[in-house]
Order: structure tokens, then sequence, then C-alpha cells
């Protein structure tokens, strides 16, 4: 018996370690999640900025100008006018679609899209310019009735993780007229297939307008994920002779795509949430694609004292849509806004009482929020989150799943993984990769704020020592990054504590360095090039439109001040010419940018020993 307990004591400490490890992890991966969504609101004012401030007709602003209505029109972009102007080569071996589509097209794609292949602009702009025709008829608000068919399958975010969709149409059949499909917004984004997802579900509602019905994300906007576009999923399709065209008709999709759908005039599913105004007649009833591109968190600190009535309403669209895109659900009562997203609302069991006694409503499917077994319910029953991207994080991190609505209106819910390993990892692994990739991310988050943390840091080292309290340095890592982490619970994973108890602050950085240490660079250059170098990437992916690799050093040295400038970054203009100049090393005037970004990326001291 003795044993026996001792064997039990053991396996629970055990499982309680692995459980607070696996928390704390999930932690650092959703709050620099939410972090980076952040920084990406912040860049969408600096493509504005570019936009007033770059004239010169070969500057970034070729891209980002906004579509004329003879580009984007019905006139500009109809069928024959692609088939017309754009030659598919004979040595293209993707699919070739004709229109209307058929299963056969959409079974052609997914074949395609299985083996890694990509489908040609024509057949994309077509395709975009169908699916905008199409979401243009209809309303804002879409109605269902599972009374025309058995059940109702409900998917949340998948993110560019076709592997996941694949795996949904496997387990539980194409969409069809007997098996009727709601996909509740974030196609797009982090993911690497993110192009491929939208083609497949574009196409799908081609072919079954009535039967699969897609809501909007907060991910479906165009400045939201044009840096996951051009630093990432769009590269293949965007960075290209069409590209322009593909960005501005995607951009025009976006903006149709419907804001919610309800089943049964009970079940309301949309992919963020609501708040203490949301007005559903009034969703209804506005014109839903001319609240696009703002929809971010300048909205909310907008004053709506002494400001016209027009403006007064245009703000209200844009809060209304922004409250059912980006607002989480709490346990506590009230409506506070969701200061983690910068974008939102917290909306409490009481603000979903009210709304559906308002709307004689039963239940709200939602979205938008990472879940671990892939969904969650809250507020007795009425909220159910559901999240479709597996391992969405890292490998093992979490399930998906998607939702089964039958005519009774009672959830089903189907839970998987997509693995990428023959051998199935035990729980150990699963947390020890799920760890070490959280606390990676993390160094590396800490690493870009090196300045920054080492003057917060000396506040508290009065004397110089280099070592401060436990609760100081948790207090100074809090005060610089803001990612809301249990710190002093961590600090045994980040910087190095003596037998007194006291925490060697600058132990933080021991394990890091830049990529390929060039001399000319300042240590505050290096940082912050290091700090915000995918946002980089995205704008000289812009400028270098023959995609050569090469940026003039001109080009380099007037985006890096505009892009200083609008950020409030002082740095020395001597500083830059020596880094660029040191990069210029054929002497042509011209950078490898490839390189430059290899050279400002962080190294794991310990990782790159290791292999």
């Amino acid at each position: 018996i003795r044993a026996a307990i001792l064997i039990q004591n053991w396996y629970r400490f055990t499982m309680a370690r692995l459980e607070m490890r696996r928390r704390y992890s999930l932690s650092i991966f959703q709050s620099i999640e939410y972090a980076d969504e952040q920084d990406q609101l912040q860049l969408s004012n600096f493509f504005t900025f570019m936009l007033d401030h770059c004239t010169h007709p070969d500057s970034v602003s070729h891209i980002f100008t906004s579509p004329s209505v003879s580009q984007v029109g019905d006139e500009g972009f109809c069928l024959t006018e692609f088939e017309k102007k754009i030659d598919v080569p004979d040595s293209y071996y993707g699919p070739r679609l004709s229109f209307p589509l058929t299963v056969e097209d959409a079974n052609a794609l997914l074949h395609a899209f299985r083996n890694e292949q990509l489908l040609h602009a024509r057949y994309v702009l077509q395709l975009l310019c169908e699916t905008r025709r199409v979401l243009k008829e209809m309303p804002n608000i879409t109605h269902l009735s599972t009374s025309y068919s058995k059940e109702i399958t409900v998917c949340g975010d998948l993110h560019g993780n076709l592997d996941d969709l694949l795996l949904i149409f496997y387990k539980n059949g194409l969409p069809s007229e007997q098996n009727r499909y709601v996909f509740n917004g974030d196609f797009v984004d982090r993911g690497k297939n993110s192009m491929e997802i939208l083609i497949i579900l574009f196409a799908f509602l081609l072919i079954y307008p009535n039967d699969l019905h897609l809501n909007r994300g907060n991910h479906e906007d165009y400045i939201m994920n044009l840096r996951y576009i051009l630093g990432g999923w769009g590269k293949g399709y965007v960075l290209q002779e069409h590209g322009k065209q593909i960005l501005c008709l995607l951009q025009d999709v976006f903006s149709w795509l419907p804001l919610a759908t309800i089943v049964d005039s009970k079940v309301l599913i949309l992919h963020g949430g609501i708040s203490d105004t949301t007005d559903l007649d009034f969703l209804n009833a506005l014109e839903r694609n001319k609240v696009r591109d703002r929809i971010h968190v300048g909205v909310m600190l907008f004053s709506l004292k002494n400001v016209g009535a027009e403006l007064l309403r245009s703000s209200f669209c844009y809060l209304q849509i922004l409250d059912i895109l980006w607002s989480d659900p709490r346990s506590q009562n009230g409506c506070t806004p969701n200061k983690c997203r910068g974008g939102g609302c917290y909306f409490g069991p009481d603000v979903t009482a009210r709304l559906f006694e308002r709307y004689n409503l039963k239940m709200l499917i939602r979205s938008h929020e990472f879940k671990r077994e892939g969904y969650e319910i809250s507020h007795n029953g009425k909220v159910i989150t559901i999240f479709s991207a597996s391992n969405y994080y890292e490998e093992g991190s979490n399930r998906g799943a998607y939702i089964k609505l039958n005519p009774e209106l009672i959830p089903r819910f189907v839970q998987y993984r997509v693995s990428k390993y023959t051998r199935r990892q035990n729980l150990r692994e699963r947390v020890g990769t799920i760890e070490s990739s959280a606390l990676k991310s993390l160094r590396e988050k800490i690493y870009a704020h090196r300045s920054e943390l080492t003057t917060a840091f000396a506040q508290y080292d009065r004397n110089g020592t280099g070592r401060i309290s436990v609760n100081e340095w948790a207090a100074a890592m809090e005060s610089v990054l803001q990612l809301e982490l249990p710190w002093r619970m961590l600090q045994s994973q980040l910087a190095q504590m003596n037998s007194d108890g006291e925490v060697d602050f600058m132990s933080c950085f021991y394990d890091l360095k830049i990529g390929q240490p060039i001399k000319e660079v300042q240590p505050a250059l290096a940082e912050t090039l290091c700090r915000y170098r995918k946002d980089l990437e995205i704008i000289f992916n812009i400028i270098d439109k023959d995609h050569s690799g090469l940026i003039s050093l001109e080009e380099f040295r007037q985006t890096w001040r505009l892009f200083t400038s609008h950020l409030g970054i002082d740095m020395c203009d001597e500083s830059l010419d020596k880094l660029v100049l040191s990069m210029d090393y054929n002497k042509d005037g011209h950078i490898d940018f490839n390189e430059f970004l290899e050279a400002f990326h962080t190294v794991h001291r310990l990782e790159k020993k290791a292999n």
C-alpha cells in the first residue's frame, strides 16, 4: 500500500509539472501572437504613411495604391478579358479551369494542391472575379435552416493549414447539397497554404453557393494579412507578373465576405464575439464592402466628440464590425476593452444573455481563439469556441475540431490532429517539443528588446552589481515586453540565479546573438534591424519588382528613414550609411537583401553548437 501511494504521488506530481509546463508554454505562444497582431496593426498605419510620402513612380506606392473603379469593376475583371489577355503556356501542367466550375474542377484543385502545384494566375483571377460576383449577391448575415439537410458542419480558424482542411473533407465529406458547411473566418495567415485554402473554398462556393458559407474573420482584411501575404503565403501568387491584380481582387473579395450566419433563427455564428452595443439589425443593413482596410485599433481610439453625423455613423460601423471580428468571451460579467488584442472587447455571460433575449437566440458559435482541445464551451453552454487548425503553435500543441449541428441544434464535436510523425509522440515528448519552441520564441523576443530591458534592469540595480531580486526582474520584464506572462515561474528558464536568490539579469542574453556580426553596425542599430526584420522583408519584397533580390542603396536608405521616422526610432544616419556600404560587397550600388536578412536574425548559441 505504501509503495502504491508513493507511485501515485509521484505520478500526480509528474503530471502536474507537465501540465504546468504545457500551460505556460501555450501562454507564451498566445501572448507573442497577440503582441504580433498589435505590431501588424501599427504597421498598417505605416503603409498609409508611405502612401502619403512615396511619390516616385518606382516606389512602393505602386503596389499599395487603392485600385480604381476601372481596375476592380466587373468590366475590367470579367472572365473573357482575363482569357484574352493572359496566356497559359503549354509548359503549365497544373489544373485548367473552365467556368462555371464543376465538382471535377474542385477535385482537380485538391489533387494539385496535395502535390504542391500552383494554380496559374489567369485561373486565380477568374476565380476571384467570380467569387466576388457571387458574394456581392449575399446578405451581411446569412440565414440557414437545418430542415434542408440532416446536419450543418461548422469549422473554425484554419490559418493556412491545408492538411487540416483536407483531413476535414476526408473525415466529413466534401461540400455538397447534402453536406453543408459554414467556415467561420480566418482561413488565411500564419500557415503556408493560405492561398490554396482560399482557392478551394471559393471553388466550392461557386459550385454550391447555397450549401457552403463563408464568414469573415479578422484576418480576412487587406492590412491585417499584408505581412503574411508578402512575407509568406502569397509570394507564389502576388509577387509575380499579375500579382498586383490578384492582390487588389483579394482585397475586394475579403470586403464582400458575409459577417455572420444564423441557423434556424436560433444559432448565431460569427468569427470573434459580441459587445454590449452589438446590433444585428444594424450589421445586416450596413454596406460591408465599404468597411475595410481600417479595421484596427485606431478606430477604438477615435474620439466621437464634435464630429459630423456621417463621420459618427462611419465610426459606429467600424466599431460594430471590430467587435464581432475581434472580441473574446470571459467568465466575468460586463464588457471591457480587449487590451491584449488591441481591438474588440471581452464580453461576459450577462452580455451574451441580453443579446440572446433581444434576438431570441439559443447559442453563439465563434472561433478566433486557440483552444487546446479544438473547442471550448463557456457562458453556461451558450457560447462555443471552435478552432480547426491543429498543431497551431507547434506539433502536438493542440487538436483541431469542427461542429456537427443537427436539426435539434445539439452540437456534436469531432476532434482530430494532423501528424507528420510516423511514430506518435508520448505526452512528455509533446510537452517538451512545445516548451522548447515557446521558450525559443520568447528568448528571441527578449533579445530584440535588449537595450530597453537593460535600462529597466539598471533602474533596480542601483549599486551596479548586475543582480536584482526575482520580483524586480519580473517587474522589469513585464514593463518592457508587456506580455502578461508568469515571469517568476519562467525565471529559471530564462535567467541565472545565484546562491543568494538574486538574478543575474544579463544572463537573459547569454544564449543569443545576432546572426553574422558586422563590425560596422552599432549594437543599437543591429537590435532594431533584428526586431523589425519581418517588416523589412515585406517592404523590400515590394520594392524588388524584378525579384532579383537586389535593392539599390538609395532605396534602402529612403525606406529605412521613412520606417524609423514613422515608428519614432532615433537612428544615426552615419551608422546606417556605414552598414549599407559594408553590405555592398561588389560595390555596384546594390545589396543582396537575402544576405542582409540572414545577417540580422537571432541565433541561439547552444542550438548552433548542438548542430
